[in-house]
């Protein structure tokens, strides 16, 4: 069922979405390249204040700025942004050191991993069947972060260390998704998107002591299309869902797969390997499984956050 004030224009849905996840997986692909002559935290910061002037034109599009920005559980907003710059920060720095095709499906686990925590935090009953799809997830996930985590060679450490973090990653946006489950009760979407933009950014801003640098013209262009990318896409995937169920939109959330691969072998000669493809596979039949049994059982699954 479309939720109140949707039009059913399926079509347009999917072609938003799918300009979203394309416009998203871009923006990664430039933060891995720019990931050699910036810190992770000025990453960051790029990545959501060069997004607030789009979310502000947004929200100033939807009624009378002040409602958009009305809060109601500061605490909340704070915790949300807490971890959605944990997730950030460790997807970033997953980016500079693995394939981006590689983070991408490893981000898979982040659904799969809400439904474990709904479990644990949110008291939901789930039945074999999803417990059986969530276990194909994580074995999926294993066979691709094994090759890396048995590594022992010093030059691998790092490879390593970028595996972690983007399971670090999956994990905190996982929480993030428990996390905004309570918020949308009280707080509106516009909110919930423009707190955390301030929130990451004034966070991000922290790291200027560790060794922040003056980037080239260059590379100041590209830190300043990460945020505008990483806004406008947010919007679109945000915008998506006023046209289409977000049970006919989820299934095309793994062609960023697709995505990430011809980026990655274009512009940095990433080849997917056997092990990536197959824990891709698993990891995206658990998903499709987890959302086929929850429309049996009458349950919309949530929106697809983006990239925090």
């Amino acid at each position: 069922m479309l939720s109140s004030g949707t039009s059913a224009r399926p079509f347009m849905g999917i072609a938003l979405n799918l300009s979203a996840l394309l416009v998203l997986v871009s923006m990664a692909a430039i933060v891995k390249s720019v990931s050699a002559h910036v810190p992770t935290g000025q990453a960051v910061f790029a990545r959501a204040f060069f997004s607030l002037p789009f979310i502000l034109a947004w929200i100033a599009m939807q009624g009378p700025l002040i409602d958009g920005l009305r809060m109601r559980r500061p605490k909340l907003h704070l915790l949300r942004g807490l971890l959605g710059s944990a997730t950030l920060g460790m997807n970033f720095i997953a980016l500079s050191l693995l394939p981006l095709p590689e983070v991408t499906t490893i981000g898979f686990a982040a659904p799969v991993l809400t439904l474990v925590f709904a479990v644990l935090f949110l008291g939901e009953k789930v039945r074999l069947f999803r417990w059986t799809a969530v276990a194909l997830g994580l074995i999926g996930v294993l066979v691709v972060v094994w090759p890396r985590l048995t590594l022992t060679g010093e030059a691998d450490a790092l490879l390593r260390f970028g595996a972690l973090m983007a399971l670090g990653s999956a994990c905190c946006a996982a929480f993030v998704k428990i996390i905004v489950r309570r918020m949308v009760v009280t707080e509106t979407t516009p909110s919930i998107v423009f707190w955390f933009a301030v929130t990451a950014s004034c966070l991000s801003l922290m790291t200027f002591p560790f060794g922040w640098v003056w980037p080239s013209g260059e590379v100041m262009v590209l830190l300043v299309l990460t945020g505008a990318l990483g806004g406008v896409g947010q919007l679109m995937m945000t915008a998506s869902y006023r046209f289409a169920d977000a049970s006919a939109l989820a299934p095309f959330w793994y062609v960023q797969l697709f995505f990430a691969s011809f980026i990655g072998y274009v512009f940095f000669g990433e080849v997917p390997t056997g092990p990536m493809l197959a824990g891709a596979l698993l990891v995206i039949a658990s998903g499709l499984l987890i959302l086929w049994r929850e429309s049996q059982l009458g349950k919309p699954p949530a929106p697809r956050e983006p990239l925090s």
